[in-house]
């Protein structure tokens, strides 16, 4: 009857143990295994049930047990009981970090220093103080060793780590964000709902100056190998972002489509390329002779293909 813990103690702990066992062995990503598995929650549920019940059942018999107890011991028990409850180990524990002498012992460090009937006490410094310093001296050994001798990984290592690790980050996010695509970066799209959404774009606002066969009207034909302002992807999407020529040339278009829709209207303007419209406008500016990989070819073959699809299926 000595080693009393109350309840409210001894319930969270025994708890909080059980709990951290269950977060270890299941492995549940980044969320609590009770927000994962709701076998958990319920078993977690059911344990903190069972450990109030005990502690109820235990509160029960010791009632009972004290009511056949006589009054002697019955004040001895609840005297114990008290004195443990106010954790007089906490005390010890402290008064032995401190290091400080009790009242009825400072005559044995009392100094014969008498100023105005003020005495000082020759205490010791205090073990925690003692003790902090020592770490903190083999601390800065190691930390010396580790850093300053042995060139070990420090915050400027760490952070070009990051750095690196988010540069790959960024242009990973900008192959899959199409709305970053500038006149740089933009290649050839042969995806079916690109070029679908291209087509949309083009019969709503360019086939007023171009035509919807791509002839030309108040703009030039788009069916021949001569451009004003160049060909291939990267001209037609610069021409399409910041317009034509200088007050006679077709309008900016940045400031009403997206990087990604100008791209996709580009990649079905070039599909016009060797067509053969019903009434062509005259060639204008200079044939372009662009370079050409096996890539751009066989980027070329798949647009084609994937237009005469669409087509085919809207005739």
């Amino acid at each position: 009857m000595r080693n009393f813990v109350p309840s409210w103690i001894r319930v969270p702990v025994v708890f909080f143990i059980i709990f951290g066992a269950v977060e270890f062995f299941i492995d549940s990503g980044e969320k609590p295994a009770f927000m994962v598995y709701p076998a958990v929650l319920l078993f977690l549920l059911l344990v903190l049930l069972i450990l109030i019940a005990i502690e109820a059942i235990v509160g029960a018999l010791e009632n009972v047990m004290l009511h056949k107890l006589d009054e002697e011991a019955k004040a001895r028990f609840l005297a114990e009981k008290e004195k443990t409850f106010q954790f007089t180990w906490l005390n010890e524990t402290y008064n032995k970090l401190l290091g400080s002498k009790p009242i009825e012992s400072e005559a044995e460090i009392i100094l014969d220093h008498n100023y105005d009937g003020i005495k000082e006490l020759d205490n010791n410094l205090p073990p925690w103080w003692v003790y902090s310093f020592y770490i903190s001296i083999i601390f800065a050994a190691v930390y010396l060793l580790r850093f300053h001798v042995f060139d070990g990984y420090n915050q400027i290592d760490e952070l070009d780590t990051e750095l690196a690790d988010a540069r790959i980050a960024i242009e990973e996010y900008k192959k899959t964000a199409k709305d970053l695509v500038d006149f740089n970066t933009v290649t050839l799209l042969t995806d079916a709902a690109d070029i679908k959404s291209g087509q949309n774009i083009f019969q709503t606002n360019c086939v007023a100056c171009h035509m919807a066969d791509g002839g030309g009207g108040i703009g030039p034909n788009l069916t021949d190998d001569h451009w004003i302002l160049g060909g291939g992807i990267k001209n037609v999407f610069k021409t399409i972002s910041e317009g034509g020529r200088s007050g006679k040339g077709m309008i900016a278009w940045k400031a009403q489509l997206k990087p990604s829709e100008m791209a996709q209207v580009a990649s079905y303007v070039l599909n016009f390329q060797g067509t053969t419209p019903a009434n062509p406008k005259a060639a204008e500016g200079d044939i372009w002779v662009g370079e050409t990989t096996e890539a751009d070819v066989a980027a070329t073959e798949t647009l084609e293909t994937t237009t005469d699809a669409i087509n085919t299926i809207e005739n």
